[in-house]
């Protein structure tokens, strides 16, 4: 499955943006898909991930009550629902794919990679 991120953009802090993964070739509803994000100069962190139907979802505590996942399989999408942004969201957004039905955090697991998309959020 090839991902592609998009939606990312500047932001005030306190602000919402969407952000998107859809699938150019082959489909999501066969994959958990997790979103994770890269700060300059910090490792790649977990943010958010939900099962192939939608279920079962985990997130990082940093966004708990801030972000929400979602998916719609019919339109080959999962989404992220980012409310009340800070400065410290600032980051690359990647969404991967994982074949095995569980929302895991561990972005070892994950197997396929999209682009990243920027959110930048000023203060």
């Amino acid at each position: 499955v090839q991902l592609q991120a998009s939606g990312g953009g500047l932001v005030q802090a306190g602000g919402s943006l969407r952000l998107s993964c859809t699938a150019s070739r082959g489909t999501v509803s066969n994959y958990v898909i997790g979103w994770f994000r890269q700060a300059p100069g910090k490792e790649r962190e977990f943010v958010a991930a939900i099962s192939w139907g939608g279920t079962n979802t985990n997130y990082a505590d940093s966004v708990k009550g801030r972000f929400t996942i979602s998916r719609d399989n019919a339109k080959n999408t999962v989404y992220v629902q980012m409310n009340s942004l800070r400065s410290e969201d600032t980051a690359d957004y990647y969404c991967a794919a994982r074949s095995l039905n569980t929302p895991t955090a561990n972005r070892a697991f994950y197997e396929y990679w999209g682009q990243g998309t920027l959110v930048t959020v000023s203060s």
